[in-house]
């Protein structure tokens, strides 16, 4: 019995070794199995999103025109240089501010009326919901064709309409006139954009418990009431993350400029992303039309970033 036992612990401490290399692979293939399976959809983001990134973001560094056979040199910062003196440029940048936040104001308010009141119970409310989703399944360019035509005095209803309102002395094509050109898109644009934020608000009301009203209601809590206690804390994360896409999607948005006003008149509805499409398929200068989009895309960033951290500053003081 004495004699075997050296050959059964050998046989034991020859097998540890490989116990612990078949632990080992097993958990290293528990750890690269889940990104394997995610690999394709890594590999299509790299190759649609991150390469065309850092290729646009490589051509703001390059002289890159179209016209110009001997362009494409490295030029360093020249372009940002020359964007900050560049009068349309600025001018661009102001106006997109005023395109932004003047749609995502209307868009935003008449949106989440238009939710609460479809959150009521009233006939026919479904065929309702299913035109209030018509606008945003219009392309955007027959959008612009179709308002462009109804500012116009000739065809158009609208100019006659605001006359006979006496909102103006005569009719006329506001997209002529510089002073009250932006205002064209940006009507457009807010028909183009509440249905997104009609149906996601409605859609985050109807997740709201309905027992919390009744017993705000038995409590005696009025309509107001109800609406900043239970309402609003119930929609502000859906808010939050709202308005910051469609922040984005706006400032990012020259469709309905490029077809309405091409960015006139006199550059009064110029904004910075009609202006890198000026720049990039006009003009043919792929450089600057990229420097311009990478300072749009850092602005963005930032706006975004401060979204983000401003929402969790105020989650944290919640808690």
């Amino acid at each position: 019995m004495d004699a075997g036992k050296p050959v059964t612990l050998a046989t034991h401490a020859g097998k540890r070794p490989v116990e612990r290399r078949g632990v080992f692979s097993k958990k290293l293939s528990g750890i690269i199995e889940p990104y394997l399976y995610v690999s394709p959809a890594l590999v299509l983001i790299l190759a649609v999103m991150l390469m065309p990134l850092v290729l646009g973001l490589s051509y703001a560094f390059r002289d890159i025109r179209i016209l110009n056979p001997f362009s494409g040199g490295f030029v360093g910062t020249a372009h940002f240089e020359t964007l900050m003196s560049d009068q349309a440029f600025l001018g661009a940048l102001i106006n997109t501010a005023w395109w932004t936040f003047g749609s995502l104001f209307f868009q935003f308010g008449l949106g989440l009326i238009l939710a609460l009141l479809l959150n009521r119970d009233f006939v026919g409310r479904r065929l309702i919901q299913a035109l209030v989703f018509l606008p945003w399944a219009v392309p955007t360019f027959l959008s612009g064709l179709n308002w462009a035509w109804m500012f116009n005095p000739v065809v158009g209803p609208l100019p006659h309409w605001l006359t006979s309102l006496g909102l103006m002395a005569e009719p006329f094509n506001i997209l002529s006139d510089p002073d009250l050109a932006m205002w064209g898109p940006i009507i457009a644009n807010i028909w183009f954009g509440i249905p997104f934020f009609a149906i996601t608000m409605l859609a985050a009301l109807q997740s709201i418990p309905k027992e919390l009203y009744e017993a705000a209601s038995i409590d005696g809590a009025t309509t107001r009431q109800q609406f900043i206690s239970i309402t609003l804390p119930f929609l502000a994360p859906t808010i939050a993350i709202t308005l910051m896409l469609r922040t984005i999607w706006i400032a990012n948005f020259a469709d309905l400029i490029v077809v309405m006003t091409k960015g006139g008149p006199a550059d009064s509805t110029q904004i910075v992303a009609s202006y890198i499409f000026t720049q990039a398929f006009r003009r043919l200068d792929f450089g600057y039309a990229s420097a311009i989009a990478a300072v749009l895309l850092v602005l963005l960033l930032a706006y975004a970033l401060a979204v983000i951290g401003l929402r969790r500053a105020m989650t944290h003081a919640d808690n």
